[in-house]
């Protein structure tokens, strides 16, 4: 039930259904006669839009989650580490792709990046999430453990995690796996980092950041694509949003 109203906020606090609402509200409003108040409505939704799908205030509200911790660019040589855990992010099963072609963006980046921090030192266990599904009464491949088997030659160091449901629970398997207090590299996108790197603490992990997969900064004030509303723009507000009511959930759950 718990998760069900998490997924349920998230999806209405997005804001385009926050537009569809103060635009349904506005419509109502004026057809019950307070056309002012509900043209005011819908013009205050229009603006969200407006504001939602453009560089200029997408960039500064996902830069500051983006930034929270410096990319990774060489392993540590100490203290020891357990492990490179990758966290999930989203595949696509039955169809007739390659293993990587059915790993959404961000996961495709963070097992790429898993894979190139684990090149530097191949003796330690690379962790990645199981995305087996029940279908029909069949059990679809191991996307993520094929991908990372093409990618590098990981087959004698891989450990696939039980599939979670959020990053809590990844956190949860990867301490079953590897122990109490494990220091291990946390490999997911840079605006998820900050509460993944809550989450692995949580549960009695040492985590070390290694964000990925960035958004923020990619389009250039001195472009025009970078002054006109877009959907790619909107996609980064709603990254930021959804991350800051996860961080919120983190806070009530712990």
């Amino acid at each position: 039930m718990y998760d069900l109203l998490k997924t349920l906020v998230a999806q209405l606090a997005m804001p385009l259904p926050v537009t569809l609402i103060l635009l349904a509200l506005g419509w109502l409003l004026a057809w019950r006669g307070a056309r002012r108040l509900g043209l005011g409505a819908a013009a205050l939704g229009l603006v969200l839009l407006f504001l939602a799908s453009w560089s200029p205030v997408a960039d500064r509200l996902l830069a500051p989650l983006e930034g929270r911790y410096p990319a990774l660019q060489a392993l540590p040589e100490d203290p020891p580490l357990a492990g490179i855990v990758v966290l999930g992010g989203g595949w696509v099963p039955d169809v007739p792709w390659t293993s990587t072609g059915k790993l959404s963006d961000s996961s495709a980046i963070r097992l790429m990046e898993g894979v190139r921090l684990w090149r530097q030192k191949p003796e330690l266990p690379l962790v990645v999430p199981s995305s087996r599904t029940a279908a029909g009464g069949a059990e679809q491949e191991q996307v993520y453990a094929q991908a990372a088997l093409e990618l590098g030659d990981v087959q004698e160091r891989l450990i696939i995690m039980e599939r979670a449901s959020d990053t809590g629970r990844e956190a949860r398997a990867v301490h079953e796996a590897l122990g109490e207090g494990a220091r291990v590299v946390l490999v997911t996108s840079a605006s998820h980092m900050p509460r993944a790197m809550q989450h692995f603490r949580s549960a009695g992990l040492q985590p070390l950041a290694a964000p990925t997969h960035y958004l923020a900064g990619r389009t250039r004030p001195d472009s025009f694509s970078y002054w006109v509303p877009s959907a790619t723009q909107l996609h980064k507000t709603e990254r930021a949003v959804y991350e800051r009511l996860g961080q919120l959930a983190v806070s009530f759950e712990q």
